[in-house]
């Protein structure tokens, strides 16, 4: 990217502004996953103009330290990715909430990180900012994985805050998602002589029939009650509007408390679905609450006490992996993300923010 073009971008995410307009600025430059850059670049440059913060930088992902030798070091991270546009920008403001792609998932909470990392140059404690890509997808393209894989070194702490959007109140753990692919097979023939072949797609309705008789899992990890589901996302088949299809694949999204493991996950719907073949496409698991932490404790203390369970997978996983407890923290109404008229209520990314800086002791 050119000189002229960091220049507009420093004018464009300017760290003056209130967390809310920052928001919008954040939101207006489109960043799907992928196309992170443009969105990157503009970070880069607040941030490399903090002489407080060391700033190193792998491939459309930041990482901004202070060292300035506090007892204990916190990680406030954020993706800048999001999920394809759905005629959702530019963001609009109501007075009362931010409307537009990103504002819930999660540009609120970058948001608010990068507001902390320009006006806390001395907090109560080491931080470490992380503005990483690519988390709406497979996590090969993850920048948080890319980041541990080549400098480890640079989210070694004592403790995570994921800025995902939590309703502005503590969601702990997260749950397992586990993607797989039920298969059938038949036989082709022309459907004119349909009993000369076999229908792989209508197999595929013994499939649903097992899914719309599954009764979800509620269990309690750590005082917190998670919900399970199992449902097919998708489902392919056929060749041709004249041929009896020979394949169909239902695609199947586990999402499993953490109570479970990956492997565990795996062996239930192996069972779930026995007598079918299975491909397993994507995993990755879930992360216990750990609140029994002293950190997370402390935190959950300082922000209000209130505590949630995480529906749905956040990167609060890698940082438990890494034996770093981790929660999720930010404004915007999960519910919200994802959806066409995504949103964020304006009051809870000032109370987010208020409650952050608090914390900071700023």
């Amino acid at each position: 990217m050119g000189l002229s073009a960091t220049i507009a971008h420093m004018a464009l995410i300017d760290p003056s502004l209130d967390c809310v307009s920052l928001t919008e600025a954040l939101c207006n430059i489109e960043s799907v996953s992928l196309n992170e850059a443009e969105i990157c670049a503009g970070i880069e440059a607040v941030l490399r103009a903090q002489s407080h913060l060391r700033v190193t930088r792998i491939g459309n992902s930041l990482v901004a330290r202070t060292e300035l030798g506090r007892p204990e070091r916190v990680v406030i991270a954020g993706h800048i990715d999001t999920v394809p546009l759905n005629n959702n920008l530019p963001v609009t403001n109501d007075g009362e909430f931010l409307h537009g792609l990103g504002t819930c998932d999660m540009k609120s909470g970058v948001a608010v990180a990068l507001k902390l990392a320009t006006s806390v140059p001395s907090p109560n404690r080491d931080l470490t900012f992380v503005f990483y890509e690519a988390e709406e997808i497979d996590a090969k393209f993850n920048g948080l994985n890319h980041i541990v894989a080549q400098r480890p070194d640079l989210i070694e702490a004592d403790f995570a805050i994921l800025m995902e959007p939590s309703n502005g109140r503590v969601e702990a753990g997260c749950q397992g998602t586990l993607r797989i692919e039920v298969i059938t097979r038949g036989e082709r023939a022309h459907s004119a002589r349909s009993w000369m072949g076999h229908n792989a797609i209508h197999d595929a309705g013994e499939v649903l029939r097992r899914l719309q008789q599954y009764v979800a899992r509620q269990p309690v990890v750590d005082g917190l009650t998670y919900h399970e589901g199992l449902n097919a996302v998708l489902i392919s088949g056929g060749v041709a509007t004249n041929v009896i299809p020979d394949e169909c694949r239902v695609t199947v999204n586990y999402r499993y408390a953490p109570d479970r493991s990956e492997q565990e996950a795996q062996a239930f719907v192996r069972e779930f679905f026995d007598g079918f073949e299975i491909d397993i496409v994507d995993s990755a698991a879930g992360a216990r609450p750990g609140l029994d932490r002293p950190a997370a404790q402390d935190f959950v203390k300082a922000v209000g006490g209130e505590v949630a369970p995480k529906f749905g997978w956040t990167d609060v996983a890698l940082f438990t992996r890494l034996g770093v407890p981790a929660v999720n923290f930010g404004p915007g109404d999960p519910v919200y993300a994802h959806k066409a008229d995504e949103q964020v209520p304006i009051a809870q990314i000032h109370s987010v923010e208020a409650s952050m800086r608090q914390w900071l002791g700023a």
